[in-house]
């Protein structure tokens, strides 16, 4: 990717590897190098800007409070991801796409007063790519190709969350 140095500057190691194995997962999945880079550029523009929007203070109470929701949420569909993972016969197709469009809506209303429609349609694009249950049927049958890349990007995500970055 062309911003990957400066990208590093504002995300550790194991953020990267996990961005860097969520792009071979979308670009394995969607045949797609062009539409993997732009999820994986639109994930990091989205998680900075509102990096900065919080260390700059702009979160009101209420936003304060949509993003601890947002939080919450986002743990329990990545602990849902990891636990479908390793659970066979887990997976629900339908508890994940609830679960995604509720963090992508909690996402939105936490930056629909800061950022601009473009960026709103970043996060959307994020969502749409990976909420698609196609692409979460293929990743997460029994037989999917997919198998070792999902195992990395599950390893990736226990190191965030015992550093509690995740």
């Amino acid at each position: 990717m062309a911003n990957k140095s400066i990208a590093k500057v504002f995300i550790d190691d194991t953020t990267g590897c996990l961005l860097d194995n969520l792009y071979r997962l979308g670009r394995s999945v969607s045949g797609n190098k062009k539409e993997a880079e732009k999820v994986v550029k639109n994930i990091i523009k989205i998680v900075i800007k509102i990096g900065i929007l919080y260390r700059n203070d702009q979160f009101n109470q209420e936003e304060l409070w949509t993003a601890e929701q947002f939080k919450h949420k986002f743990h329990s569909t990545a602990m849902a991801i990891i636990s479908f993972f390793e659970v066979d016969f887990s997976y629900d197709r339908n508890f994940l796409l609830q679960a995604l469009n509720e963090c992508r809506a909690l996402l939105k209303n936490l930056v629909s007063r800061h950022l601009t429609d473009k960026s709103i349609n970043r996060i959307d694009h994020v969502f749409n790519f990976f909420a698609n249950p196609s692409f979460l049927d293929d990743v997460f049958s029994r037989d999917s190709s997919h198998k070792e890349l999902l195992s990395k990007i599950v390893s990736d995500m226990h190191k965030l969350m015992e550093d509690g970055s995740l």
